[in-house]
């Protein structure tokens, strides 16, 4: 691979495209390398692949708020036209006439305070509408933000990949480690893991020396991308049945899954 793929390769480009983050100039240029070199295209081919890994462990609910039909609730105002009052020839007669206009006033007056009200408690509840939007719009980005950092983690050369199949007892488990003895980062996704009985859980160790170290429980419901704790030196990955809760120490006859890291 030369010298100036390799730059591109390495400058973050193709998991900022994928993302849909490049600018029109950096869409061309990575649009060019793609159909133009091998290497770009199956790098971009392999990026695919673990972006639906990673989006699969942070997928969430569509937003709940929606601004669409706010305006709908929205009252135009009233037009209120005043009649003129009725000549009348005696003055008692104005002097009436004048009450009932004060009435009328009044009681536009009262309508129109009534209706500001409503207006402004609508007003509120678009305040509302729109803050709760920015608030989304602030998690999408920090969960786009968690999902480029994952992805650059999955493609790195450094990070080895390990699919981890169940035996007899649990032919339909599978899982895949990553983990990256450079940066001292492990990863596992959960793929499928058989049902266990509510009193039974599997759980997962690092062997090492002469001893098991627990990495943690895994759920049946649990499909994700999580962490796992590094350790140092660990010869295989094992997963065993355990009771409800996990266990202290590896219950090896139970094993239903095992892989070897060197």
């Amino acid at each position: 691979m030369n010298e100036k793929i390799n730059t591109f390769l390495n400058s973050g480009l193709l998991e900022k495209y994928l993302l849909g983050k490049t600018t029109p100039a950096e869409t061309e240029q990575v649009e060019t390398y793609i159909s133009k070199y091998p290497e770009v295209q199956n790098t971009y081919n392999s990026l695919q692949h673990n972006l639906e890994i990673v989006a699969k462990s942070n997928a969430v609910e569509a937003p709940k708020h929606i601004l669409n039909s706010i305006l709908e609730e929205l009252d135009d105002k009233p037009v209120v036209k005043l009649k003129t009052a009725y000549k009348y020839k005696k003055w008692y007669k104005f002097s009436v006439a004048a009450s009932i206009a004060a009435l009328i006033f009044a009681g536009t007056s009262y309508m129109f305070y009534t209706q500001n009200q409503k207006l402004a408690e609508e007003n509120q509840v678009v305040v509302d509408e729109i803050f709760d939007l920015r608030s989304d719009i602030a998690k999408n980005n920090k969960m786009l933000d968690n999902v480029m950092r994952q992805l650059l983690k999955l493609n790195n050369p450094e990070t080895e990949k390990y699919i981890i199949k169940g035996n007899e007892r649990a032919k339909d488990l599978k899982t895949v480690a990553y983990i990256n003895p450079k940066e001292k980062t492990s990863m596992i996704d959960v793929v499928s893991l058989p049902q266990l009985p509510e009193e039974q859980c599997y759980q997962i160790w690092a062997e090492l020396q002469g001893k098991m170290v627990s990495l943690g429980i895994l759920s049946e419901t649990d499909r994700q991308l999580k962490s796992l704790p590094y350790t140092e030196d660990a010869l295989a990955l094992k997963i065993t049945i355990e009771p409800k809760g996990g266990n202290t120490t590896a219950s090896v006859e139970n094993s239903v899954a095992q892989i070897s890291l060197h």
